[in-house]
């Protein structure tokens, strides 16, 4: 018995500069603008859903919380009593907190690094369809908002956390030397990419420390063409290109990064594989890309 998660469903994020975000997430990344209870944030919408991602101000600049989907309130009460039997301390979400996010019910708790997990369900989707800037169509439905990389410093005790305790199922590894964070020259580290639905992952984790506790997150759109226009307004507003433009081995997306204002990358792709887990057999792929993905940013 473990977590059911069904998909991941909002990212929230602390800003220093709201406008520096307003500009990214509208002029380049194309997200549709929505509403919220705090006309100080930023709502913005990829599909139904009232808001995947929320941006609100803050002294620093960082991933503040992820949330993750569950299916109803059994569901939910099903996941407080297995963090309890692992000994994992979690806080119910506030009036507040439900109100901002728009969901029935939460449970919010910390990862041994750190890192903000929320488990909901109910969240309020919107009788109008999402017109994003540039008519782009994000892929999410039961894949949910895409996927997220996030910073653990035991690539052990993190395999172990979020498959056995979470839920999660591995998908694919991938190694680096150990001397790269400070172990032994001839040492392994591992970066695990994990899912939870069709998506190849929703969830991977680097075992690298990073400021912004976040090293990126994943938005897929329908079709190759939208990647390019993206692109082209990366250039077109001078963000900073973090990665060009590849593909990627594990889950085959096409992708490009780009850094967002919180100091994280976004990346931005099209014709990410979707597994039946079933038939799913983990392996380790021996290379970040089929081609491209030049992380020097192509300079």
């Amino acid at each position: 018995m473990t977590i059911d998660i069904k998909s991941m469903g909002y990212v929230r994020v602390a800003s220093t500069d709201l406008d520096q975000w307003r500009a990214f997430a509208g002029k380049v990344l194309g997200l549709g603008e929505g509403r919220g209870p705090d006309p100080e944030n930023l709502y913005y919408r990829i599909d139904q859903v009232s808001a995947r991602l929320v941006v609100f101000g803050s002294d620093v600049d960082e991933l503040s919380a992820t949330g993750w989907e569950m299916a109803d309130h059994r569901a939910l009460q099903a996941a407080r009593e297995h963090l309890q039997t692992a000994g994992v301390a979690f806080r119910e979400g506030t009036a507040e907190e439900l109100a901002e996010r728009r969901v029935q019910e939460l449970v919010r708790f910390e990862d041994p690094w750190g890192n903000v997990f929320e488990l909901f369900h109910g969240i309020t989707y919107e009788s109008r369809p999402v017109v994003t800037p540039y008519g782009a169509n994000f892929v999410t439905g039961d894949q949910g908002m895409g996927h997220i990389v996030v910073p653990v410093t035991d690539d052990v005790e993190a395999l172990r956390f979020y498959t056995e305790v979470l839920g999660f199922r591995l998908r694919d590894s991938m190694s680096m030397p150990g001397e790269f964070v400070g172990k032994e020259p001839g040492s392994k580290v591992w970066l695990r990419f994990l899912g939870v639905n069709p998506r190849h992952h929703s969830l991977a984790f680097l075992p690298m420390p990073n400021a912004a506790k976040c090293v990126h997150i994943m938005l897929e759109v329908d079709k190759l063409d939208d990647v390019g226009r993206a692109l082209e307004r990366v250039r077109k507003h001078k963000a900073p290109l973090s990665a060009t433009l590849g593909r990627h081995m594990n889950d085959e997306m096409v992708s490009f990064y780009v850094k967002s204002p919180g100091g994280f990358d976004i990346e931005f792709g099209t014709e990410g594989l979707t597994v039946d887990d079933q038939r799913w057999v983990a392996r380790e792929s021996t290379a970040v890309s089929y081609w491209g993905h030049d992380f020097g940013g192509g300079a």
